[in-house]
């Protein structure tokens, strides 16, 4: 009787054990995150972590996401994918098969984006992708993708309408851009709209990832005598080419690199030599947003990474806290964690948060506003549009 009292309550004891252990389970939320933490897209990777690593610390601060009628706590699993394409993919299928996270949120980049949608799709997994704009990755018909930058597109029509109606003389442009979806994808659409504005084309090719030497294509720039030279590629690649580009004697009035003065690795790397470049940014820490969310305002979310970082934000980092914030928002609005609910509400989703507007069209990218056009003004990112923000006018490269 005794043997059998005792093995009733080890039994109690186990039953107990695992169905707290289920309830603990229950109680988390699970986003998957595969970062490029090392490689080439490093820099851009850790500026992902860092924006969710705030996000998450004042969700769970508070308690949690609020889910219906009580509040979950948020685990974020992450991996480092190196910056290797078939890794990514493989992470994303461990974090779906394995680690059995709810959402996914995608690596930087348009490419690599595309790599984890795909995985997601098949899965049905709601994936929040901070950093991609290349529109061709959002029309593969994927019903899961949501992106918060707006298209390529009017950051581009936006610029050749400033920079040709301050400075008239600009005729000429030459056009160099990575081989690379979100890098090709700018260039092509700067040579669609300089052709739109009557620009001259003379020069136009992509060189590809990995290029450590673009003397060539800077000397028949040289030669071509260009009023504009616009170059899209990574940080890494930009600061290159401008290097290549000074000690060949390559320059023009205007010079565009997309997106290198956006990132402060940009003019760090360069000093003297990002003096006067040009570029675009998705956000700017001097928009003046008020939100609901966990930030309250785009002045407060300025203010406490400042306080934590010693150093400003980019567009990477509010892009990519702005993710998880759209995430916690639907959640909120379907009260469950059920993927299909969550989705469909990231996709009627309305709203304004402390990085902008977000609301997600037919495709999954965010809609598309008046994007801010930036220069390196006497070492400081000075914004040139729009006008509500605008801080100086575009400077000739002497």
């Amino acid at each position: 009787m005794a043997m059998k009292n005792y093995l009733l309550k080890i039994a109690c004891v186990s039953a107990l054990v695992c169905m707290t252990n289920l309830v603990n389970a229950q109680e988390i939320i699970k986003i998957g995150a595969p970062l490029a933490l090392t490689g080439g897209l490093a820099d851009e990777g850790k500026k992902q972590q860092i924006a969710y690593n705030m996000w998450l610390k004042k969700v769970n601060a508070a308690g949690g996401i609020q889910v219906g009628n009580k509040k979950m706590k948020v685990e974020l699993i992450t991996y480092d994918y190196q910056t290797d394409e078939k890794r990514a993919q493989s992470l994303a299928e461990k974090l779906i098969t394995q680690d059995k996270v709810a959402f996914l949120t995608s690596p930087f980049g348009s490419g690599h984006t595309k790599v984890v949608a795909g995985v997601a799709e098949r899965y049905g997994i709601p994936v929040l992708a901070p950093v991609a704009s290349s529109e061709s990755v959002f029309n593969q018909g994927y019903k899961n993708l949501f992106g918060t930058l707006a298209a390529n597109g009017g950051i581009v029509s936006n610029m050749v309408t400033l920079f040709t109606k301050q400075y008239p003389s600009t005729k000429k442009i030459a056009i160099l851009g990575r081989e690379d979806v979100f890098p090709k994808a700018m260039a092509s659409e700067m040579k669609a709209y300089a052709e739109k504005a009557g620009l001259e084309i003379v020069f136009n090719e992509l060189y590809p990832v990995g290029t450590l030497d673009h003397a060539s294509s800077l000397t028949k720039i040289k030669a071509a005598k260009p009023d504009w030279i616009y170059v899209s590629g990574y940080t890494q690649d930009l600061v290159l080419a401008r290097k290549q580009m000074s000690d060949l004697g390559v320059s023009a009035p205007i010079i565009t690199m997309i997106t290198g003065p956006a990132y402060k690795e940009f003019s760090e790397a360069l000093g003297p030599l990002a003096e006067g470049i040009s570029s675009a940014t998705w956000w700017h820490h001097s928009l003046t947003y008020k939100s609901k969310d966990v930030f309250g305002s785009t002045t407060d979310f300025y203010k406490e990474f400042v306080a934590a970082n010693k150093a400003d934000p980019d567009y990477v980092h509010a892009s990519s806290a702005a993710a998880l914030v759209a995430l916690q928002m639907a959640i909120e609005k379907a009260g469950s964690i059920d993927k299909d609910k969550v989705r469909d509400q990231l996709a009627s989703l309305d709203v304004v948060t402390f990085y902008g507007p977000i609301k997600f069209g037919a495709n999954g990218m965010n809609q598309s506003r008046d994007l801010p056009i930036i220069q390196v003004q006497n070492n400081k990112i000075v914004v040139l549009y729009p006008e509500s923000i605008k801080q100086g006018n575009l400077q000739l490269i002497k």
